[in-house]
């Protein structure tokens, strides 16, 4: 299989992580979103956490531009450039679509809890499932689509770099933010005023909320696209440095995410509750699910790459790819 094939296969599986993270998008904003105060409180919400987002990726972008001007100064390679603005793009791109479907997925498994627990675990679990798709379709797009139109992969270090600055601020920035929030509302409310934790009464309780989503939502989908794509670009300089830039150990890390992206979508059909009415057993459901159908397709996959790649031999790497997936 060539290594143009292997990147076209990998694009094609990150399309359809984003496909299905925009239906499950479309799927849950069909769904009721209660009436009265929850409307109005997850409105406010709403509105302060786009504020806030807005106004930290403005200042991020600034702080990007500046990087640019001073690595096209410092004689970086334009492909390296490059790079360093799509991972910074595509990070701001799973931060953004992660807080903005978590504060609307939010009031809407409030509401689906009126009819029992198995309507708000599968509409929180499907909130969720978003934010990870389109970070791990975001992640494998950028660093197979970068590669297979530069084949450049030096350069790819620049990705990894602005994936992370990214991360940074929208990690600390956003967990600054709820914690001041937090602390400072709780002194307020239940010390000063006596008013209970989380009251919408105190309006702390909002920007603490806000804080909750750009922090926990946006900062960490902004942080998970960072070590997912870092994590493969990684991967691919080991393999280059260990086989050659011409292996196929470059490409083997992105068939395995594309791979696993389609054993994902699988599994997360089998989030059920049982009549235990246990949570954590439905998740684990997924879990088990995803990760039997993720061993068994590693193994051809190792085989029809790594087969003839000198002393390393077909059944170790396999082993090494279970251990990963095991940890």
């Amino acid at each position: 299989m060539s290594e143009n094939n292997i990147l076209v296969y990998a694009l094609i599986a990150s399309a359809i992580a984003i496909a299905y993270g925009v239906y499950l998008i479309y799927k849950i904003l069909r769904k009721p979103a209660g009436s009265g105060k929850m409307v109005e409180i997850a409105s406010a919400i709403q509105a302060g956490a786009k504020a806030y987002l807005n106004r930290q990726y403005k200042t991020v972008g600034l702080v990007a531009l500046v990087i640019a001007i001073i690595m096209f100064f410092a004689g970086f390679s334009f492909n390296t450039i490059c790079a360093f603005i799509i991972g910074a793009v595509f990070s701001a791109i799973a931060g953004f679509v992660g807080m903005n479907i978590s504060v609307r997925a939010n009031v809407r498994t409030a509401e689906a809890a009126k009819n029992g627990l198995k309507d708000a675990l599968s509409l929180a679990f499907e909130g969720g499932t978003v934010t990870g798709l389109f970070v791990v379709g975001l992640g494998l797009l950028s660093v197979s689509g970068f590669y297979l139109m530069t084949k450049d992969l030096t350069a790819l270090i620049g990705l990894g770099y602005g994936a992370s600055l990214i991360s940074v601020f929208a990690r600390l920035g956003g967990g600054i933010f709820t914690k001041g929030a937090d602390v400072g509302t709780d002194m307020v409310g239940k010390i000063e005023a006596g008013i209970p934790e989380d009251d919408p009464r105190n309006p702390g309780v909002i920007a603490d909320n806000v804080g909750d989503n750009v922090g926990d939502c946006a900062g960490m989908s902004a942080d998970l696209f960072e070590t997912y794509a870092v994590s493969a670009i990684a991967v691919i300089l080991l393999g280059s440095s260990i086989f050659g830039a011409t292996s196929s150990a470059v490409t083997y890390p992105l068939l395995i995410g594309a791979v696993s992206i389609i054993t994902t979508i699988i599994g997360t059909w089998f989030v059920r509750l049982g009549k235990s009415q246990n949570i954590m057993g439905a998740l684990y459901k997924s879990l088990i699910v995803t990760g039997i159908l993720s061993a068994i397709s590693f193994y051809p996959i190792t085989k029809l790459l790594m087969a003839n790649n000198g002393q390393y031999s077909v059944g170790n790497l396999y082993i090494a790819s279970l251990i990963g997936l095991l940890v």
